[in-house]
């Protein structure tokens, strides 16, 4: 099996990641702050300081753990202040962000779309345009699942304050293969997820949220700290209720610590790499449409086979030549309207630090083989 259809999931993990979950499987159950053990509560702080480092967040304990990027993003526009206030998304987003903003209406006042272009790309111009005084937050996604761009963080984020409104990041598709700079660039609330490029298994991800915004948690439940508060009436919140996926952590941790070992620049610049060999090869083949900018792109590239269903060929690809990919929406439904593929979709390829340029040549030859097929099944018609 070649596997590209690592912007889903990443495969295979790194060694001392399946290493670190057997670990904490086998052991002992730890209780968080329910024990006399602090094993659990350190080894999540580990995990804390280590996404810190990788996201450029100094304040890392205000990093909370969730399943992922859905779970943490209902879990943002639950617990921020948006309700009869206006809320801007771009048309890059996953569902994970546009179901609930559009869902939880008792919670989201006006959700007003910024278009991007066919390339996938969000002016900062337009979204100067369309900001006002009453907007409450910008929901942003740093690299797109779709095309790969990469938006410009820094420049929104600071449109974004000058207006009052929040800068909320999705790191989702990020995190682990391109630099994140939250401090830096002003990021208010950071959503990411753990299954991606940060190696480690699925449900497991988080949130960030900068001190001094109003923020309170929408779930509520046991957590061992002081259980005879049953009403938060100082706002003392806490945003890890319930019993916490330690061993995912544990893996999480280990799969941060993976990538900050190899460099997030090395690994973006290995795969970037790849990405241009691809791009390059499936470029040069008849038939083969491709989307997006190559000159600001993360490790990702949709692209169609004239002819041919996305869904169909990826059937082929992974039936006839052992290549997994993915067809479709890709949960990004907006992005498509603007690319004119909002019918079928793509076919997206997308690598990690795992693949190597043989994956990436056995992708190129068996295209060439399928818009070849097409081509002579034309001319014999």
């Amino acid at each position: 099996m070649i596997y590209l259809n690592q912007a889903a999931s990443t495969w295979p993990k790194p060694p001392q990641v399946l290493k670190a979950h057997a670990a904490a499987l086998s052991a002992v159950p730890a209780g968080q702050f329910r024990g006399g053990s602090a094993e659990a509560a350190d080894g999540m702080e580990d995990c804390r300081n280590r996404l810190g480092t990788l996201l450029g967040i100094s304040d890392f304990e205000r990093i909370y753990f969730s399943s992922g990027a859905t779970d943490s993003a209902n879990a943002v526009i639950c617990g921020l202040k948006l309700k009869g206030r206006r809320v801007f998304a771009t048309q890059t987003e996953h569902n994970s962000i546009l179901r609930p903003l559009l869902n939880h209406k008792d919670r989201v006042g006006q959700v007003d779309i910024v278009p991007c272009d066919a390339l996938g790309r969000v002016s900062p111009e337009q979204v100067e345009a369309m900001l006002d005084t009453d907007t409450a937050a910008i929901f942003l996604n740093h690299c797109s699942n779709v095309t790969g761009m990469i938006q410009d963080v820094s420049a929104i984020a600071e449109i974004a304050h000058r207006h009052g409104a929040l800068l909320v990041l999705d790191a989702a598709q990020s995190a682990g293969c391109i630099p994140v700079k939250g401090d830096a660039w002003g990021v208010d609330v950071l959503v990411f997820t753990g299954h991606k490029s940060l190696f480690g298994p699925q449900g497991t991800g988080g949130y960030y949220v900068r001190e001094g915004i109003p923020f309170s948690p929408y779930r509520y439940g046991g957590t061992g700290r002081d259980s005879r508060q049953l009403i938060y009436e100082s706002g003392n919140y806490e945003f890890e209720p319930g019993t916490q996926n330690l061993p995912g952590i544990a893996a999480l941790a280990a799969g941060v610590a993976y990538v900050l070992e190899e460099g997030v620049e090395q690994i973006a610049c290995k795969e970037g790499a790849l990405m241009q060999r691809l791009r390059e090869g499936l470029g040069a083949i008849e038939r083969v449409r491709l989307y997006g900018d190559a000159r600001c792109s993360g490790p990702i590239l949709s692209f169609n086979i004239d002819g041919l269903k996305p869904a169909d060929a990826a059937y082929i690809l992974e039936g006839g030549y052992g290549i997994r990919v993915r067809a479709g929406l890709h949960c990004a439904p907006l992005i498509h309207r603007a690319m004119g593929t909002e019918e079928c979709g793509t076919i997206r390829a997308s690598v990690s630090n795992m693949n190597n340029e043989k994956d990436v040549d056995c992708l190129i030859r068996a295209v060439r083989e399928i818009a070849e097929s097409l081509e002579d099944a034309h001319e014999d018609h």
